[in-house]
């Protein structure tokens, strides 16, 4: 058994949708490369079968992986969650007490970051430090630049 893994309820259909996009779109498109490059003949000098095999061989791998990833699959039941303080699926608003910056960023399981998106792993540097911090505390947090100083100015969800 893999490890269990928490996903909101949009990234866990994610998973299922790429899983259901290898084995019902990729896998029938690789079983048609190996049938055409078997028609051409002499299979023990054919580079494009060997090619097609080995690609059918990973594409399988992947398909199991994701499907563990989908058994293995909890989903956070958000209602259960104190809105308090930060924890995950929390949207915080955070502001960096020595350039006066405002940041806003939402705690996402790691497989769901976009940091485009304002979205932060749970186990991101500067997540990891705002975990149950509530409006008002500060929070000295190593980042790769080094020791940054923050205040929680605001988290909802």
């Amino acid at each position: 058994m893999g490890d269990i893994k928490y996903y909101t309820k949009e990234g866990l259909q994610a998973l299922k949708d790429q899983l259901d996009h290898l084995m019902n779109i990729e896998r029938p498109k690789i079983s048609q490369m190996i049938a055409e490059a078997r028609d051409k003949g002499d299979l023990s000098e054919n580079a494009e079968y060997d090619a097609a095999k080995e690609y059918q061989g990973l594409l399988e791998l992947k398909i199991s992986k994701q499907q563990t990833l989908v058994m293995n699959a909890r989903i956070i039941d958000e209602s259960k969650i104190d809105a308090s303080k930060v924890l995950i699926l929390s949207s915080v608003k955070i502001r960096n007490l020595t350039n006066g910056a405002i940041m806003a960023y939402t705690l996402v399981p790691e497989s769901e970051a976009n940091l485009k998106s304002g979205k932060i792993s749970v186990t991101s540097p500067i997540a990891k430090g705002l975990l149950g911090k509530k409006v008002g505390d500060q929070v000295e947090i190593t980042v790769p630049a080094g020791i940054v100083l923050f205040e929680v100015i605001e988290i909802s969800r």
